[in-house]
């Protein structure tokens, strides 16, 4: 298992790894499994753990091996393979979740704005064609800290927007001071964090981000080709590439109703048997990448795999190595 494995893992939302351990968390807090608890001492923060009274402490992968008395390789393998169930599989009433705010976070992505680590990242890192990160709306910003931050909007069909991600790009050399560059809206973050521990993502509360670039079907015409990557990074490479493409947020968080929302809104075949698109995936060459293009082909039987070279472990690394080699 290499490096980009293990951060997938480690990336997981660690409160439903807890849940999927059959620990109720509440507030980001619950009882914990490793003493005589009786008052939740156990808080979930930065997407790890950590007991305020017995001292226990880690991320995903230290939770599931502490938990089930797992070695390393065991509870990676726990986490690569056991299914994510919903609070209704496990027979648990639903929890009401603050709605997406959506009208308050809009204004953002009216006139994206792109600092220097951004268009360092997009551009020279990921070569990325200019007009894309226009399609796609991507804006940054940067906290009190002094974190730069990637702002990722997640739009329906419609055009609506239903979900945010934060990708962490790094400390700025120079910290920008200011309410409105640290402000929780940005973020969805509360509070001073250390720097150390920011997490890779972050979502604002309610953040609805299931299939990303949506309205890219609204463009697709009967017989063309949509490719299906997975995350953000990928699509992006695959749109600047010149093709159409959506994204599932990873293998660990793919929901059946994604993929139903999926079926429904491409365009139907004209025999009436499945769509009137080719669709076709470049699975990322790990565990993780092929476990998710087996549970599309379930779904997607017409679904086409292309193999990326071995020594590329997603589409972004095959695009950059094309960019490089022209």
């Amino acid at each position: 298992m290499d490096k980009f494995e293990l951060q997938k893992l480690r990336d997981l939302p660690i409160e439903g790894i807890a849940e999927r351990l059959n620990l109720r968390v509440e507030h980001h807090k619950c009882l914990c499994p490793f003493h005589d608890d009786h008052h939740a001492s156990l808080s979930f923060r930065n997407n790890k753990f950590k007991c305020w009274s017995c001292g226990e402490n880690g991320d995903t992968i230290s939770l599931v091996m502490k938990y089930l008395n797992k070695d390393f390789l065991e509870a990676c393998k726990w986490l690569s393979l056991t299914p994510d169930p919903s609070p209704i599989e496990r027979g648990e009433k639903k929890r009401e979740v603050k709605p997406f705010d959506a009208q308050r976070y809009a204004r953002y992505f009216e006139r994206p704005w792109l600092s220097e680590a951004a268009r360092k990242f997009l551009f020279e890192e990921r070569k990325l064609d200019e007009r894309v990160v226009r399609w796609c709306r991507l804006t940054s910003w940067r906290d009190r800290q002094g974190i730069n931050w990637l702002q990722i909007p997640y739009y329906n069909r419609e055009g609506k927007l239903i979900g945010i991600q934060n990708r962490n790009l790094g400390p700025s050399k120079s910290p920008l001071k200011g309410d409105f560059l640290s402000s929780p809206l940005r973020g969805g973050r509360e509070g001073s964090v250390d720097l150390e521990g920011l997490p890779r993502f972050c979502f604002p509360r309610g953040s609805e981000c299931s299939i990303y670039n949506l309205p890219v079907l609204n463009l697709l015409k009967p017989g063309e080709t949509l490719y299906i990557t997975e995350g953000c990074s990928d699509c992006w490479a695959m749109l600047s590439s010149g093709h159409k493409a959506i994204a599932i947020p990873s293998a660990t968080l793919l929901k059946r109703k994604d993929v139903e929302q999926l079926l429904q809104a491409l365009p139907p075949s004209p025999t009436g048997e499945g769509t009137g698109v080719r669709l076709c995936m470049f699975p990322d060459n790990d565990a993780p990448g092929e476990r998710l293009f087996l549970q599309l082909k379930e779904v997607l039987p017409s679904l086409v795999r292309h193999q990326l070279p071995q020594d590329c472990k997603d589409f972004s690394e095959y695009f950059l190595s094309l960019n490089i080699e022209n």
